[in-house]
């Protein structure tokens, strides 16, 4: 298991991390590569990520893999990723495994390759009683759609007479989404300098704190995490109040 920075408090741990991994073709192309050499080394990246993050206590740590807009990427592109998809998971199952970590999925899995699907689910499930964090991939995942379906879901349900108009509330819509097995994030970090959410937990990201670092994510390593998390330590975190409230509880 990964050693924790001193500078951490270990009271003050974020239950929900969501990462943008961001910069994996950008850190191809500086060396002069083909971008999915940078989609290869970003799994070292995600490895000791989930294991600094497991050690650290975090319980839930969200990784945006795989949006409904990269299918538009080039096709080379987009059967690469797959195929790396489908070696990475069989690869560390039993590195999860060995760290009691679970794995899970948010995202349209009927638009994944029948091989990825299977894989994924092989991994789901081998590992569904593991208990220390639960890593979850977001693949073939926006937070429209996901917002989308929850709206078909709830407007189905009135019109089936099972919920009334007056009855949808804010927790109607959050137990309707794919992500509602999970507390929303606390923390979100986005790699490789850009400053967007990109369709991404829309709807979940309405507290979180927000931390944007150029580090490309094929080089973010454990300490950039423990970074982060010094980060969001030192914001006070208001949820609407005033400071003096918040002291005061």
């Amino acid at each position: 298991m990964a050693t924790v920075s001193h500078k951490i408090d270990p009271s003050n741990i974020p239950s929900h991390v969501a990462i943008i991994m961001d910069g994996n073709g950008r850190w191809a192309k500086r060396k002069g590569w083909m971008r999915l050499n940078g989609h290869q080394h970003a799994v070292k990246a995600v490895r000791e990520t989930t294991e600094a993050a497991a050690a650290l206590g975090i319980k839930f740590l969200t990784l945006y893999a795989f949006s409904t807009e990269n299918w538009n990427r080039p096709k080379e592109e987009v059967a690469g990723l797959m195929e790396l998809l489908v070696g990475t998971i069989v690869k560390e199952t039993p590195t999860l495994m060995k760290n009691k970590i679970k794995l899970q999925m948010i995202g349209d899995v009927t638009s994944l390759p029948p091989k990825a699907a299977a894989a994924l689910q092989q991994a789901i499930d081998d590992t569904s009683h593991n208990s220390h964090m639960t890593l979850v991939l977001a693949l073939s995942y926006s937070s429209r759609w996901e917002i989308t379906q929850a709206v078909k879901a709830i407007a189905d349900k009135v019109k089936k007479q099972e919920i009334s108009v007056s009855e949808i509330s804010e927790g109607t819509i959050s137990n309707h989404l794919q992500a509602s097995f999970m507390p929303d994030p606390e923390l979100l970090i986005r790699t490789s300098g850009e400053y967007r959410i990109s369709n991404y937990l829309l709807w979940q990201l309405a507290y979180a704190e927000l931390y944007f670092t150029d580090v490309l994510w094929p080089d973010f390593r454990k300490e950039d995490l423990h970074k982060a998390v010094e980060n969001y330590q030192q914001r006070e975190r208001r949820f609407g109040m005033t400071s003096e409230q918040i002291n005061k509880s």
